[in-house]
């Protein structure tokens, strides 16, 4: 049975990846089974263990903290306003196939801005979601012994937008970031995308 965790407030990067780390051990010694948490983080930039880590720009004039972790991929922006999504899976009876888990992560996230009335979709070569050129969720996992962790972002209101201009999302020259309100026309809440996000979650995961 898939478990969804929706916490209530933002908490920080670092307890965010002791709620992973938890509940891969909780999946590996037999306690606990497949989770999904959805929740909001407190500004934070975070990028993978990459020699090249020139998507920061200038790292020392960052308004918020940076965070070194084991997802893939270059510089991004958490903070209120985005919905974090991790989730923690058993990818041995789903096929062992992190391509295929990304592709349904993204799936998923593409159906629920549908709902919403925004006509999102995939770039070419590009992970994450994207209407035109404009980004809406970036995706970065990782995999403990083949236990899911990390995993996508989805900007909701326009609070979510400012402190990606510091940095280079994702390492990708000239992106631009959007959010669900905007794209949709009309005011989000956080709360109320995650439920349509986890139902289009549930299709593809349970």
């Amino acid at each position: 049975m898939l478990v969804f965790l929706h916490l209530p407030a933002p908490i920080d990067y670092e307890a965010g990846l002791r709620l992973q780390e938890q509940h891969v051990a909780a999946i590996l010694d037999g306690t606990g089974g497949d989770t999904i948490l959805l929740l909001e983080h407190q500004p934070v930039y975070t990028i993978g263990r990459l020699r090249d880590q020139s998507s920061l720009r200038n790292p020392s004039s960052l308004p918020y903290p940076i965070h070194e972790t084991n997802r893939g991929g270059q510089a991004t922006y958490h903070g209120p306003g985005q919905l974090v999504g991790y989730p923690i899976l058993d990818l041995t009876p789903r096929g062992k196939d992190l391509h295929d888990h990304l592709r349904k992560i993204e799936d998923a996230l593409i159906r629920a801005c549908q709902r919403f009335g925004v006509h999102a979709g995939r770039r070419e070569r590009l992970t994450g979601v994207w209407v035109e050129n404009r980004k809406l969720a970036s995706i970065g996992v990782g995999v403990r012994k083949w236990i899911s962790m990390h995993g996508f972002a989805i900007n909701i209101t326009k609070e979510s937008l400012p402190p990606f201009f510091a940095i280079t999302p994702c390492g990708i020259d000239g992106v631009s970031m959007s959010c669900l309100e905007t794209e949709a026309g009309r005011k989000i809440t956080v709360a109320e995308a995650a439920g349509v996000i986890e139902a289009e979650i549930r299709q593809d995961f349970e």
